[in-house]
């Protein structure tokens, strides 16, 4: 009994010492109220949330490497410092994407380029705030508003802003649907969100669907190979999916694999968010880069979508502009509902769609750019 009590003790002593542990344990609390009680993307929030409770709790056993109940610490070395986690969720969103759309409207590729911008603009503007390269990069990649590909180049180039850069990326893709939509009415008018655009697409084979992973997959090896690892991990669950007779590997892909996945990522990743490494004045500068790479992203490929829209005569609505961010399939269905906002029958989701798959291969893309370009730089 008077060991128990002097654990007790010892526990509130800790916490009252390390009180800035309460204010993160907060922090944790909040993000667990907005996934329960708002529903605001609680597969992520919730887990990152339970995370960030334990991780700040004084003298945890679930988070100290020399304890032999640490839970936490076992996933993120056999997941997250390996790179593994961010990987096995690319299979599960490639064996959920469709490239049909690109593929029959190779045009909407562009956008997914354009959509990119935010990340080379931030990464820019966090140099002139004076973070290092390797850190700027790292912020920069914020922009690309993936999650998965954020957590991959953090790792490796600025491992001790891997937990604000984690959770920052995947808090923005949570608010894509409050974010775009008064960034896309400001940059647009109603005659150009009323365009309606004709679904009447090129036919695509089945042997173009599934020779594209591969033919990607080598292409992006060859001349990106940084992005190599992440473009394969994509690849392969989009072949698993259009090849059509692994039905059992798909649904485990998109289903089992990544659920579980996002689940001990969520966790690992809460509980970095300790006081040490978030109450500081970095964090808050990493907060504000990351909106404003999410907005320049936005805004590029809105403005973008408004030079089609005059070359075209019109035709294309501009937007799908902002769908070519990489927030799958999240930013297709923005793009869509804000289009039908003004006429109910406008249906530009396909359009859409095309452009967000390819702001999805755009990210990757403009991640492996990165690694290869400051990785030289660092020593890397």
């Amino acid at each position: 009994m008077s060991a128990n009590l002097g654990d007790l003790l010892e526990g509130l002593r800790a916490l009252i010492v390390n009180w800035p542990n309460l204010i993160m344990m907060a922090v944790g609390g909040l993000l667990i109220y907005l996934a329960i009680a708002k529903e605001t993307e609680p597969v992520l929030l919730l887990p990152i949330g339970i995370g960030a409770v334990i991780g700040n709790l004084p003298l945890s056993a679930m988070v100290d490497p020399d304890e032999v109940g640490n839970l936490l610490y076992v996933i993120r070395v056999a997941g997250l410092d390996n790179e593994l986690f961010p990987l096995l969720i690319f299979i599960g969103v490639g064996a959920m994407m469709d490239f049909r759309p690109l593929l029959a409207q190779p045009l909407f590729a562009l956008l997914g380029a354009a959509g990119q911008f935010g990340i080379f603009g931030t990464l820019l503007a966090a140099i002139l705030l004076g973070f290092e390269m390797n850190q700027a990069a790292s912020i920069g990649i914020i922009g690309a508003i993936d999650g998965p590909t954020s957590i991959y180049v953090a790792s490796t180039l600025a491992p001790e802003l891997l937990a604000i850069i984690s959770v920052v990326a995947y808090s923005y893709m949570s608010l894509v649907p409050i974010i775009q939509p008064p960034i896309m009415r400001l940059l647009t008018t109603r005659e150009e969100r009323m365009t309606h655009m004709e679904y009447t697409p090129r036919p695509v084979s089945s042997l173009v669907v599934v020779a594209f992973p591969v033919i990607v997959t080598i292409a992006i090896g060859i001349l990106v190979p940084r992005a190599a690892p992440l473009i394969a991990a994509l690849m392969i669950g989009n072949l698993l999916k259009e090849s059509g007779v692994v039905q059992r590997l798909v649904h485990a892909s998109e289903n089992e694999i990544i659920n579980v996945t996002t689940l001990f990522l969520g966790l690992v990743v809460g509980s970095l968010m300790t006081a040490e490494s978030f109450l500081r004045w970095d964090t808050l500068m990493i907060l504000v880069l990351g909106l404003f790479a999410f907005g320049l992203d936005t805004v590029a490929g809105l403005l973008f979508g408004k030079v089609l829209y005059v070359l075209s005569g019109k035709r294309i609505n501009p937007l799908i502009g902002a769908a070519g961010i990489s927030a799958f399939p999240m930013a297709g269905r923005i793009v869509q509902r804000v289009a039908q906002e003004e006429d109910f029958s406008n249906f530009v989701l396909m359009h859409a769609m095309a452009a967000n798959t390819a702001g999805q291969l755009g990210s990757v893309i403009a991640g492996g750019v990165l690694l290869t370009l400051v990785l030289p730089m660092v020593g890397g």
